[in-house]
């Protein structure tokens, strides 16, 4: 079998199944399976499969097929310009969620040092690594529930942190439980993408996204039960003026804009990822002075 042979059956067994994009994930999952690039593939179309990555191949697109994601089956997704070590106990970093990113590298910028962040539910890591990379002397400070997931992020850290950075201090716990009385910090910004999934959505998601880890999409009955609790205790973790800003669904905005004003944040702003939903929500904490 050809390369090109080998990538219209792909494709023919990923459209029967109802990928949404057939042609791209074929392309990806060939390339891995040759070791290349996949740019090569098109020189390459004429080209016999040796045995060995064919099967490779085939094994792929029948996980595909049965629903895993792409980045699992290659075990990385590129997010912020980075490449992101993933698997299955990390949800995937997606677009929407370097909105995040942008905005909290703005708030920051327009801080003096020294700085300190949090990012909770980190997860792969992705945001806490994608802000540290792009500013190397900041504190940053990561927590996750999950075990699994800190293993993830710890070795995403080490892979793509600047050189002579100081590392990232990853603590396991749920939310701000993980971090102990003992080394009780204040932050200057609070970060968070934690699960916002109303749970009665979930079976309604894409196979691939309901392969994800239930633990970081399942938000309660209306999507909001972490966010509640962290809304509700942030403003003990961060220095007068300091910000907390989270990812959501825009249709919880008007809510968590509630919820904010109501712990006495102030300055509540919403700002729109790519396709123009408002995807990140961010408040001051009030009160007189400003973040040291």
């Amino acid at each position: 079998m050809t390369v090109r042979e080998a990538l219209a059956a792909g494709r023919a067994n990923l459209a029967a199944a109802g990928v949404e994009t057939p042609s791209l994930d074929a392309s990806l999952l060939l390339a891995e399976a040759l070791g290349v690039g996949r740019s090569s593939l098109v020189a390459a179309a004429g080209d016999s499969l040796e045995e060995a990555p064919l099967a490779a191949f085939g094994t792929f697109i029948k996980r595909r097929t049965e629903g895993e994601c792409v980045a699992y089956i290659l075990g990385r997704k590129e997010f912020y310009g980075l490449e992101f070590n993933v698997n299955d106990c990390v949800l995937v970093p997606r677009p929407d969620t370097e909105t995040l990113v942008e905005v909290a590298l703005a708030r920051l910028s327009r801080l003096g040092q020294p700085q300190r962040m949090l990012d909770l539910c980190t997860g792969s890591g992705a945001v806490a690594v994608a802000i540290k990379h792009k500013m190397p002397g900041l504190e940053v400070w990561a927590t996750d529930v999950s075990p699994k997931a800190l293993e993830i992020a710890e070795t995403n850290a080490k892979r793509l942190s600047p050189l002579g950075a100081s590392p990232i201090r990853f603590r396991c716990g749920d939310l701000f439980e993980a971090l102990s009385d003992r080394e009780r910090p204040l932050f200057h910004l609070i970060t968070g993408n934690p699960p916002y999934v109303p749970s009665g959505e979930i079976a309604g998601l894409a196979p691939e996204v309901r392969a994800e880890p239930a633990l970081a999409l399942d938000g309660g009955t209306d999507g909001l039960d972490v966010i509640r609790n962290i809304v509700l205790r942030a403003t003990d973790f961060l220095y007068q003026d300091g910000t907390l800003m989270l990812e959501a669904d825009p249709r919880q905005m008007p809510e968590i804009a509630l919820l904010l004003a109501k712990a006495g944040f102030t300055d509540v702003q919403t700002h729109a990822d790519l396709s123009g939903a408002l995807r990140v929500i961010a408040g001051r904490k009030g009160g007189q002075g400003t973040a040291e």
